[in-house]
């Protein structure tokens, strides 16, 4: 009983310590991955299965391996140290840097206030901890060098985080992004030829764990800014928040497939309770973007004199989210939840009920009118700790479920998403940690047969990047030799079976709801890649980092020698009809479909950048 005392009061302190509500961006990795290696070394206990954390949720849980002291490495206490400095402001401080026994940094005190200026960004805190301020600029490029010529990536912008009163937090951030390189100049491709299938190093169809963007087309390449921000107001036991970011649900390495934050960050309302140390509640209610045309909603434009065009304007779609998380034992997590992606004209209140079985809600309002229901899934996802240095977990995310399905004798398969995984991490050698994780997508686990009901925004699939039916294996070895250094090795083994839409049809007069999920998956790959990389990268102060790159990839597609079957993608004309492209050529419509032209085939990358901030 003493120690169950002891644990409580110790996890008390972090708990009460949640001032500001400013979600730290999940592409600033490295912060993520040391808090990964003291969890799995068993130095703190941290929920893996909703990402984003705030920054404030950061400055206790560094505050918290602090007090454990004598469980860290020389290196990991070096690394403390360090992530400590950029959440100062947090921990109602200025950040104060040393080096060489040199200190980087210069502050003002005035009557009301403390301003300091490093690594570089501005931070003000008042002499009453009342405000709180932080600006910092952004600027970065990456560059790209294989056979296929050069590419450069390169963005700038700021962000600008502000706390107030210690119960409302404001916060945005803008990146001016730009990509340009030879292969992805309008040149190359003739005007018949869709530059979405090459002209990019993302798109919602291509298979890579790019992050999904909307570009605007140059002859050069393409641009697009990515400017999110928030709103927030909190207190001890939870935050309520507008805010634009993107999120994380379920707990991977490489890719989730609840929430992947693969798709460009949407626009929501979300909530987070956590009233006690084992109880965490999470909800959103999120405007997505369908990308579908709405005929019924248009302006028209007098574009010239006696001449008006009519502008389609895209149907809505929102979705609504909710994730219970109890820890019943320290080393123990598990999550679980529901979500609906809808299409009506309007926000429905009923959505908005962040403790509700959506699906339930569904039925009450689209069953008596006979229509078509809207989308919904349940998740889950666990994580445990059995032993010091290991990290076991599982994510599942089903679409649809029915336990008839699960008899030999029917051959239709439930549409479900699973990941599974570990992290071996701090021993035998200090800071050397190994991954490992394996994924299957089944038939039609994220489409719809109404498109606007898919599970995407803005086309981009909101769960795993490699969509249904496929597969993926990820293996990694990580090692840090020293403070803010991480070098990786890693393996990815992506693999594509056969593309269906999900659509209904009548076979021979009988009435046949779901003929896709009756084909047998995983049967016939049509694209695999195989992917190899070396990573190095050292943040030479917080939020300023070089990496260098060296990546082998093999991405090939090939042609299915069964029959086509009603529904299934093997190219399309011109006018929307179907076709049934097969041997050579149908293998280059999926190699141009899944891959950017700049990876097709055996490619060997090497990448070099430099950023201030991520």
């Amino acid at each position: 009983m003493r120690k169950y005392l002891l644990l409580f009061v110790l996890l008390i302190p972090a708990t009460l310590m949640r001032a500001q509500a400013i979600p730290q961006p999940l592409e600033y990795t490295e912060v993520y991955d040391f808090l990964d290696e003291l969890a799995t070394d068993g130095v703190i206990d941290i929920t893996e299965a909703v990402r984003p954390f705030t920054r404030a949720q950061i400055a206790a849980i560094l505050q918290t391996a602090q007090t454990k002291d004598s469980l860290l490495s020389r290196r990991q206490k070096d690394d403390l140290q360090f992530y400590l400095q950029d959440y100062s402001l947090e921990l109602d401080t200025l950040p104060v840097y040393y080096s060489y026994g040199h200190r980087h940094v210069t502050q003002w005190i005035t009557p009301v206030s403390n301003l300091s200026l490093a690594d570089p960004s501005l931070h003000i805190l008042t002499k009453d901890k009342i405000f709180k301020f932080r600006l910092r600029p952004i600027l970065g490029m990456d560059l790209y060098a294989s056979k296929n010529g050069m590419i450069t990536k390169r963005w700038y912008g700021a962000e600008i985080q502000m706390d107030i009163a210690k119960h409302l937090s404001i916060w945005g951030s803008i990146r001016d992004n730009s990509w340009n390189g030879s292969l992805l100049s309008k040149s190359q491709f003739p005007e018949s030829m869709d530059r979405l299938y090459g002209a990019r190093l993302t798109q919602p169809y291509f298979l890579n764990n790019l992050p999904g963007v909307q570009y605007k087309e140059a002859n050069y390449g393409g641009d697009f800014s990515d400017s999110r921000g928030g709103i927030a107001l909190y207190t001890w036991w939870g935050r309520i928040a507008v805010e634009r970011e993107r999120l994380q649900w379920g707990d991977a390495q490489l890719s989730s497939t609840i929430l992947s934050a693969h798709n460009p960050a949407v626009p929501m309302v979300t909530l987070q309770l956590t009233p006690c140390p084992w109880f965490q509640f999470d909800y959103f209610h999120a405007w997505l973007v369908s990308n579908v045309l709405d005929s019924t909603y248009y302006y028209s434009e007098r574009y010239a004199e006696g001449e008006t065009r009519t502008h389609y304007r895209p149907m809505n779609k929102f979705m609504a989210a909710n994730m219970f998380t109890f820890k019943p034992i320290k080393y123990i997590h598990f999550s679980f939840g529901n979500s609906i992606v809808y299409a009506e004209r309007n926000v429905q209140a009923l959505y908005f009920i962040p403790i509700a079985f959506f699906k339930s809600l569904d039925h009450l309002m689209t069953k008596g009118l006979g229509v078509e229901n809207q989308n919904s899934q349940v998740f889950a996802s666990i994580t445990v700790r059995p032993t010091d240095h290991l990290r076991l977990y599982g994510t599942f995310y089903v679409d649809e479920f029915k336990l008839a399905r699960l008899k030999r004798s029917n051959k239709e398969h439930n549409p479900i998403s699973y990941v599974v995984g570990f992290q071996w991490s701090g021993w035998p050698v200090n800071g050397l940690s190994l991954k490992g994780e394996f994924m299957r997508s089944y038939i039609a686990t994220y489409t719809h047969s109404i498109s606007v009901l898919d599970y995407t925004s803005n086309t981009y699939n909101m769960g795993h990047y490699m969509g249904d039916n496929a597969q993926s294996i990820y293996v990694g070895l990580s090692y840090r030799p020293t403070r803010s250094l991480r070098l990786t090795l890693d393996y990815t083994q992506d693999t594509k079976y056969r593309k269906y839409d999900y659509v209904r049809q009548n076979i021979a007069g009988t009435r046949v709801d779901n003929p896709i999920i009756a084909q047998k998956p995983f049967s016939e790959k049509i694209w695999r890649n195989d992917q190899l990389q070396f990573r190095a990268v050292y943040e030479v102060f917080n939020n300023c980092y070089a990496h260098v790159d060296l990546i082998y990839n093999n991405a090939r597609a090939f042609s299915p020698t069964s029959e086509r079957i009603v529904g299934e993608d093997r190219g399309w004309n011109a006018d929307g009809t179907s076709r049934n492209l097969s041997g050579t050529e149908l293998q280059s419509y999926y190699l141009n479909m899944f891959t950017p032209a700049y990876l097709q085939g055996k490619n060997i990358t090497a990448v070099m950048g430099l950023s201030f901030g991520f």
